[in-house]
């Protein structure tokens, strides 16, 4: 079904909710839009809500099976507006966010449902998953110009660390349980992005409550949420493959010619599958074996 925008579909979001797991996924353009959707159904997502200008194509299949919701996501502010408006809208409910041309991988999806994942999750009195963004590329760009290619993908088998995550409200103290972590091509191409988002740690992943609202840098403003593990032991995290950050280099004027090649001595062609992810310690499966 198709609305003509975010609260047209307001209007009518319970049923379009359901029960959840809902999947939101953000088009800022048409690459690889079906894949994406097709993707995250397949993991056992019971809603997906597809947000894009109206004149972007999705194909039939895809499009009988989600809720598009058509949306400027070049307008301030456009994904934490929507994603803190549909979870107001569903409190209680487990959503998911990502952007077009990103696929979440979790330990053991290719058997387990994302469902079954969050009954185990949630049994463990945890209410938000940290997911680390591992960018993807293509290793020929003069093939795939804009850096993206599902069947030739590679990732960073290295070159991934953490940092304390300080409150600068208290006087720098580092936040408990909670890390900045870096990696990828926002670690080696670090000059030509900013400094707020060479980031890789995202809570993309959470369950919704009255209150809560997403930020800006992808934590939210309840702080328990953007921690990486309970108290008492690790928890699960997830991972998004993402060709997000592949793409905007080499469609910004300013690193496109600086960059002939995303491939480098640590690069790993991607297996699409999770057991790569945790061998490759990009993801934990905590306590679910």
């Amino acid at each position: 079904m198709q609305y003509s925008g975010l609260d047209a579909f307001l209007k009518e979001a319970n049923p379009a909710l359901g029960k959840g797991p809902v999947a939101m996924v953000f088009c800022e353009d048409e690459t690889e839009i079906d894949t994406t959707l097709r993707h995250h159904m397949q993991l056992g997502f019971k809603s997906t809500l597809a947000f894009m200008p109206a004149h972007f194509a999705v194909a039939p299949d895809v499009r009988e099976r989600i809720h598009r919701i058509d949306y400027d996501l070049n307008s301030e502010g456009a994904v934490p507006r929507a994603v803190n408006a549909v979870g107001a809208a569903g409190p209680g409910l487990w959503m998911f966010y990502c952007y077009n041309a990103e696929y979440l991988f979790y330990p053991f999806c290719e058997t387990r449902s994302i469902s079954e994942m969050l009954a185990f999750h949630a049994e463990e009195r945890r209410d938000a998953m940290l997911t680390y963004v591992i960018d993807l590329y293509a290793r020929d760009l003069d093939r795939n110009p804009d850096a993206v290619s599902l069947d030739e993908a590679w990732l960073d088998r290295s070159g991934y660390y953490a940092l304390a995550r300080n409150d600068p409200a208290n006087h720098n103290h580092p936040k408990e349980r909670q890390l900045d972590f870096f990696g990828g091509l926002r670690w080696r191409y670090e000059e030509h992005i900013p400094t707020e988002r060479r980031k890789i740690d995202r809570i993309a992943i959470f369950r919704a409550k009255p209150g809560l609202h997403l930020r800006e840098d992808h934590t939210f403003d309840d702080e328990e949420y953007n921690t990486y593990a309970c108290p008492w032991h690790s928890n699960l995290t997830a991972a998004l493959a993402s060709f997000r950050t592949a793409k905007a280099l080499k469609r910004n004027p300013g690193s496109t010619f600086e960059i002939p090649s995303f491939h480098w001595h640590n690069s790993a062609r991607f297996e699409w599958h999770s057991r790569q992810l945790l061998d490759l310690g990009l993801m934990e499966p905590g306590q679910w074996f």
